[in-house]
Order: C-alpha cells, then sequence, then structure tokens
C-alpha cells in the first residue's frame, strides 16, 4: 500500500481525524460479516477442527503490531520451564514460499517464509511451521515433532482452528483507536470481542482496565549484526544514529531510543519491508540501529555499522499461574 494512504489511515485510526462519512458503511457491512462469519461456525455450518494437543492463540483485533512475537516467545521459554514441550505456527506473513505449510528454521529464507517466523524459529528454538491455513500447519507440525501444546501466533480470526486458549495482546499506547472496525478504524473485530477471550495483555506502561494483565517489553543490549559483538544501549547515549523500522507500530521503538538518550534520524517502512542494501545507504556514517525483526531481513548484506535491539518480554506472576491453570482445565480432544 501507498506509505501516505497508510499514513493517511494511521492519523484518522489513532489520531481522531474526521473520517468522511462514506466510509461508515464499509465498515458497518464488514462488522455485519464478520459476526456472521462467527455465528456460522458456531452452530456448525463452518467446521472447525480440533488437533489432538492444546492450541493457544495469541492474537490481537486491531491491525497492526501489538507485542504478540515478544509474548509467544516468553510463553515458548515458559512452556519449557514446566515441563512442556511447545511448538509454533504462525501465518508467515509477506512470505512468498511455493508450498504450503512450510517448517521454518533459524536460517530459513525471511522473503520465503516471512521474517517473523525466522525470528521465532531462531528465539524459541522450538519445532515452527507457517502456512495460510493452520490446521494444515499444526497438523505438519505434530506430524514430525513431538510436540504436547501449539501456540498459533496470530490467528485470532482464524476459526476453522478450534482453540482451548484465547490471549489478546493490546498496544497499550494506542488500545482500539477511534474504535471503529476497517475501514474506518482499526478494529479488525468489534471491541466486545475482547470479554471473550481468556487473557487480555496489554504491552506497555499504561493504566489497566479490569482484568487487563501488563506486559513489559525490554531492550538492554545492542547485538552487531555483522560481527556479533554487545554494547549496552547506555553505550550510545548522546550518540547521534539513525533507527530503522518496518514493524507495525515504529514509534515504539524510536521511543525507547530516545529515552536511553539517542539522537536518532528515524526512517520508517512499511510493516514486513523487505529490506535491501540500498534502504540503508544513508548520507552519514552513523550507527544503524534496528528491531531484531528487522535484523533477520538485513543479515545477508550487514556492515559493521548495522546493530539491533533484541526484546525480552517481562509479564506478572499472575499471568503464569493464569496460564498454567487454564492449559489443566481445558478440555482436549
Amino acid at each position: 500500500m501507498n506509505k501516505k494512504l497508510v499514513k493517511w489511515f494511521e492519523d484518522a485510526w489513532y489520531k481522531e481525524m474526521y473520517i468522511s462519512a462514506w466510509l461508515m458503511p464499509w465498515s458497518m457491512l464488514y462488522v455485519d460479516a464478520i459476526r456472521l462469519r462467527r455465528f456460522l461456525y458456531r452452530i456448525g455450518v463452518l467446521k472447525k477442527t480440533r488437533l489432538p494437543v492444546p492450541v493457544i492463540i495469541v492474537g490481537n483485533i486491531t491491525v497492526g503490531g501489538t507485542g504478540k512475537t515478544p509474548l509467544v516467545i516468553w510463553m515458548v521459554e515458559f512452556l519449557k520451564q514446566n515441563g512442556y514441550k511447545p511448538g509454533v505456527i504462525s501465518r508467515g506473513y509477506a512470505g512468498a514460499a511455493s508450498t504450503s505449510p512450510q517448517a521454518v528454521t533459524a536460517d530459513s529464507d525471511p522473503a520465503q517464509v516471512g521474517d517473523e517466523a525466522v525470528l521465532l524459529a531462531k528465539r524459541c528454538a522450538c519445532p515452527v511451521v507457517v502456512g495460510a491455513e493452520r490446521v494444515a500447519a499444526g497438523r505438519q507440525l505434530l506430524s514430525s515433532n513431538a510436540c504436547d501444546v501449539l501456540i498459533s501466533d496470530d490467528g485470532l480470526q482464524h476459526y476453522a482452528l478450534e482453540r482451548d486458549i484465547e490471549i489478546v495482546v493490546i498496544d497499550g499506547q494506542r488500545r482500539f483507536g477511534n474504535g471503529y472496525c476497517l475501514p474506518v478504524g482499526p478494529l479488525r473485530e468489534p471491541p466486545e470481542r475482547v470479554k471473550h477471550v481468556d487473557l487480555v495483555v496489554v504491552n506497555g506502561p499504561n493504566e489497566l482496565l479490569e482484568g487487563e494483565l501488563p506486559m513489559h517489553c525490554k531492550g538492554q543490549q545492542l547485538i552487531n549484526l555483522k560481527t556479533g559483538e554487545r554494547k549496552l544501549l547506555s553505550d550510545f547515549n548522546g550518540m547521534a544514529c539513525n533507527a530503522v523500522a518496518a514493524i507495525g507500530n515504529p514509534a515504539r521503538f524510536y521511543t525507547q531510543l530516545a529515552a536511553a538518550d539517542l539522537d536518532c534520524q528515524t526512517h520508517a517502512f512499511p510493516d514486513h519491508h523487505l529490506f535491501t542494501a540500498e534502504d540503508l545507504q544513508f548520507k552519514d556514517s552513523r550507527p544503524v540501529l534496528m528491531t531484531e525483526k528487522d535484523a533477520i531481513k538485513c543479515a545477508r548484506f550487514a556492515s559493521d555499522q548495522y546493530w539491533y535491539l533484541p526484546i525480552d518480554a517481562e509479564l506478572p506472576e499472575a499471568f503464569s499461574q493464569q496460564l498454567l491453570k487454564l492449559l489443566k482445565d481445558k478440555a482436549h480432544g
């Protein structure tokens, strides 16, 4: 989509800009279609498939990034520590693989399977399979791996896959924008959808509503993309840098760098943008800082000026306890 058009929609969704009245009927039709689709799944006209292990959906109801991937990485590690053998399925957004579903490793080509999937395979050290059809992806993963729980990165609206636990992640700063569904607002489903999930996680320091649990994403070290050298983020205090981001909400990354007292010239790209070396050829010799997801796509042409910031999620004990209880209490096929 054209960058200017994307910016227009984001302003309309999150900055209370006036929306032309002619868009509202499309939003109403969209909501009606969403509700009808859910109803057809509920009464069995559209079929759901249950896999032989528990399925946990980590999703959102808004367009753009909310912090699902750091939560999935945290959950994989947490479940391993508690005796589970997790696997991860994902859509593989922006991947161009000719076969689907497809297993993903840390060495897979992000142009084929998507940047988030490669990041998950790298950080989770567990089986990862991508595919537009989540049921097929889950079946392939289970056919060749001894996993006893599946985590679906995104897929809240993919109702063909029966799920045992639903977790919604909300951007604590942007939340639901203007509160309308597409195309008038950023919502994939009406706000009341959140009332019907098992856990609601808010990414960011903002005030929580009743029943919501906080998640904080922190990064302390920058890693050189070419050499692997590590430096504290504080080592770059006051330094002039270029900061690039091709994520759903680049402002979150830029704010984190600014909070560390970095003087960054920011360069935002569309979410999942497949970088080329030319994209990062700036007219200066400043370090280029990026997210870990973007680093996945820049490794093949990295220079020693490229640094990325790994992010780790922090969640409260209440989330850990509720997740384990849900896994034990849910009935599985």
